[in-house]
Formats: structure tokens, C-alpha cells, sequence
């Protein structure tokens, strides 16, 4: 099969994936072989291919958000039937045992397995995974359209939940890439009001299109505080402007998993009960809420597609703010 293979971390500058011809993937026992349709480009991704997230497989094929068909199955899967549309997340499996997956909050297991950074992941012709971490697809969905719900939706949805964020409240959004132009479509279903701060004016133009009532840039203060905020882009220097524009009692959420060193503040910008958190990864659960959310809205993602042998290409338009919405490479 056709495979983008990344075998030594480096800069997206220097387009480290390699597009090479690999072994089809076979399922093991409790598993689905996965005919994929389309991945969508993310921002982790990047994180992962340039060595920010420490390497944990090497050679790897990067890639978590897949959309395709269930091709066939190993032993004791019997949840899809072949020819089914399903979808495979950043959370590949768990242990099921540790203290954290017996409290419900498997996104913090002790020993997981994630899509394309410890696992090969989407940016391949075949997939597989355990059929019990795999998502079915509603219909509705084209598949380019589909596959950035299964991370930058899922995880902009925890991040919403995890805000506290309530109907009629103020909500703002630090950054306005994959994530952040899919959790604004649930926020606006659920009366919220979204301040979105954004350095590029197409990601601004955009958060006004989606039905943001101010958007400006990254240090901007928003014309009126805040109840929450999520801060979507990796930028640790955000922290401080976005504590600033917070109501006491705010809730400022980190919704990415890396973040460049987050600088020294007053902790003025903390006091009166303001709360920081972050969000790590994702449940199940997560996944299964957000995509009914989403097909009852219904979402639109908006995606700029690639072939999937210039995946180098979209990956350097992300890191440079070029796409507005989601990039998608069509497999």
C-alpha cells in the first residue's frame, strides 16, 4: 500500500514524510482493517513529525483523523459489518485496567496507545485498529467533511464541556484553526457567545462568517469579559491576554496537547478564583456525544483537500496558517 512515512523527527520545512510503498497491516484478534478515504491534517501532527512530542515509534505513519470503510476483521470483531463507514481517532486503546480507565476518564490511562504517533496511524491506504475504539460515521458526512470531527471537533467539544460555558454565557477562542471553526458551530447551537483573538484576518473573516460576535487579533481585549476562554493555538505567551480578559471566577481551558513555555504573570490575572486546566485527549464517550452533536446541527467543516503524496505540502500550510478551516489528504 501508499503510505507517507515519517522515519526520522524534523521540521515540515525540510518535508520529512516519505511517500513510499509499505506492507498492508493486518488485523489481530478484536481488530478491523480500515480502507481509508481521507485523514485530516492536524496540528498534533506537526507535533509529532518534529519531534516536539518525544519519538515513541520509529519508522511511524503519522495521522488520527481517518474516515473509511471497514475492509475486513481479525479474530472476535464482529461490531462492523465489511463495507461500513467508520472512523478511527487519536486514542487508539487503552489498558482498561489502570485507575483512571476504572474511574470513566480513560483520556488519562496510564498505559495508551495513540493513532499515528505509538501506532501507525492515517496518512496510509489501510488502517487497522480495535473495532472497540473505532467510531461509527453518520450519515450526512462526506467523508472530507467527516474526518476533522474525529479530532480537532472531538476535542474542541471536551474543551467546551470542560469550560463550563453555559447558554447566553461569553465565550472566547485563542486561535481559529480545525478546532476552533467546528467547536464555534456547537458554542452557537448552544447560545453562546463567541469572542474569537486570531492572528491571520482569513481565520478572522472566517470566525465572523461562523457567527462570532467580535474577532480580532491574538492580543487583542475583547470588548466585553469573558466568562471562559479556550486557547486553541500551541502558544504559551497567550496564557497571560487571555487570563486578562476573564470575568472572576472565569475558566481559561488549554486545549492543546503541546504548548510552548507558558511565560511568568501577575498573579493578579489569577486571583478572584480564575482557573486554568487542560484538556488531555479524549474518551470515548467524547467521541460518541460529539458526533451526534454534530450531525443534529448539522456541523460543516470547511476543508482544503491534498493528495495523499503531498502531505509534506499540507503540512507546511498548516504550520504557516494557510488553511482556513481543516486540511484533508484524500487517500
Amino acid at each position: 500500500m501508499k503510505a507517507c512515512v515519517l522515519q526520522t523527527p524534523a521540521k515540515v520545512e525540510t518535508n520529512p514524510l516519505e511517500f513510499a510503498e509499505v506492507t498492508i497491516p493486518e488485523p489481530g484478534e478484536g481488530e478491523v482493517r480500515v480502507r481509508a478515504h481521507a485523514c485530516g491534517v492536524c496540528r498534533t501532527d506537526l507535533h509529532v513529525i518534529e519531534g516536539e512530542l518525544p519519538p515513541r515509534k520509529s519508522p511511524v505513519i503519522p495521522g488520527h483523523q481517518v474516515v473509511g470503510v471497514v475492509e475486513n476483521a481479525g479474530k472476535n470483531a464482529g461490531r462492523f459489518a465489511v463495507g461500513a463507514r467508520v472512523g478511527i481517532a487519536w486514542l487508539h486503546k487503552t489498558d482498561g485496567t489502570c485507575e483512571y480507565c476504572r474511574a470513566g476518564a480513560e483520556n488519562l490511562c496510564n498505559a495508551p496507545e495513540f493513532t499515528g504517533y505509538t501506532v501507525n496511524g492515517g496518512y496510509a491506504e489501510y488502517i487497522v485498529a480495535p473495532e472497540s475504539f473505532v467510531y461509527p460515521i453518520p450519515e450526512g458526512f462526506p467523508d472530507e467533511q467527516a474526518a476533522p470531527l474525529l479530532c480537532a471537533g472531538i476535542i474542541g467539544f471536551r474543551s467546551l464541556r470542560l469550560s463550563g460555558i453555559k447558554p447566553g454565557g461569553r465565550l472566547g477562542f485563542y486561535g481559529f484553526g480545525a478546532a476552533a471553526h467546528v467547536a464555534i458551530q456547537v458554542a452557537r447551537h448552544w447560545k453562546v457567545e463567541v469572542y474569537a483573538a486570531t492572528r491571520d484576518a482569513r481565520h478572522q473573516k472566517l470566525a465572523l462568517e461562523l457567527g462570532a460576535a467580535w474577532a480580532g487579533g491574538t492580543f487583542d481585549e475583547p470588548p466585553k469579559k469573558l466568562d471562559a476562554a479556550i486557547v486553541f493555538a500551541p502558544a504559551g505567551e497567550i496564557v497571560p491576554a487571555a487570563l486578562k480578559a476573564l470575568k472572576k471566577r472565569g475558566e481559561l481551558v488549554l486545549g492543546g496537547i503541546h504548548m510552548s513555555p507558558i511565560p511568568s504573570f501577575p498573579y493578579d490575572l489569577l486571583y478572584q478564583e480564575r482557573m486554568i486546566r487542560s484538556v488531555a485527549n479524549n474518551t470515548r464517550q467524547d467521541g460518541e456525544d460529539f458526533l451526534r452533536i454534530a450531525a443534529e446541527i448539522p456541523i460543516r467543516t470547511h476543508v482544503q483537500s491534498f493528495p495523499l503524496r503531498d502531505a509534506n505540502r499540507a503540512l507546511n500550510a498548516l504550520k504557516n496558517d494557510a488553511i482556513p478551516g481543516a486540511a484533508v489528504l484524500r487517500i
